[in-house]
């Protein structure tokens, strides 16, 4: 169907800026031919899944990593620049991913937990320091481990590990914005979804307003894209 594609929006991280968006072009313009392109930074896509167009709001990533930005109702703006899973990602899924694993070899997790957690998954040091050390995305691998947080949330550790993980994304990304308590704050990816609650506790210990939390944006972002293209005659 290449030569009936009217429309392509591409999102992509490094996408913000002109030098990758003339690379991806080059490619897109040989195969739909007859298609016009919107290439824009991938923090575009959260917002528009998440954010109610022409209003001001804070759209926040917690997924596998994790991100914020600001929306002033047509535009985007990040204060912090991401240096990745291993100096941020707070909040995110691999971010949870370590605090788990460190809580498991620190002994803090409790006996029966951690018997759970060695039968869940292989906690072998060589597996651990093969997947982060040596192999591609150890972000990835390391955010499979935050499903057992969530399955146990529950307990008192791994409520004070959530709790801790969500204060400092709240006190390094959202507030480093003046008006953030003047605005919603739209959460975007699992980690957002399965932790609704805690979320939700940890803002208003801010005094932050809870927005919209969207586990899977690409349903919220086919329907903003669809409301723009006219329909066909």
């Amino acid at each position: 169907y290449r030569d009936e594609v009217s429309h392509l929006f591409f999102y992509g991280a490094g996408c913000g800026v002109d030098s990758p968006q003339r690379r991806i072009r080059m490619v897109f313009q040989e195969i739909f031919t007859h298609s016009e392109f919107i290439i824009k930074e991938d923090t575009y896509a959260a917002v528009y899944a998440a954010a109610e167009i022409g209003k001001k709001s804070i759209v926040c990533i917690l997924g596998t990593g994790s991100n914020c930005t600001y929306f002033d109702g047509e535009d985007i703006e990040q204060r912090v620049t991401s240096l990745g899973y291993v100096l941020m990602d707070e909040a995110s899924g691999n971010f949870y991913g370590k605090q788990l694993i460190r809580s498991y070899y620190f002994k803090t997790m409790s006996e029966d937990l951690a018997s759970e957690f060695e039968k869940e998954y292989d906690l072998s040091p060589d597996t651990i320091k093969e997947n982060i050390y040596r192999r591609e995305n150890p972000n990835t691998y390391l955010a499979t481990f935050s499903r057992f947080l969530i399955k146990h949330k529950e307990n008192e550790v791994f409520q004070q590990i959530i709790a801790n993980g969500l204060e400092r994304f709240i006190n390094h990304q959202i507030l480093q914005f003046k008006n953030a308590k003047e605005v919603p704050i739209h959460f975007i990816g699992s980690i957002a979804f399965f932790l609704e609650e805690e979320i939700k506790k940890a803002l208003e210990l801010k005094g932050l307003t809870m927005g919209r939390i969207v586990q899977r944006p690409i349903d919220e972002l086919v329907n903003y894209h669809k409301s723009l293209i006219p329909p066909k005659a």
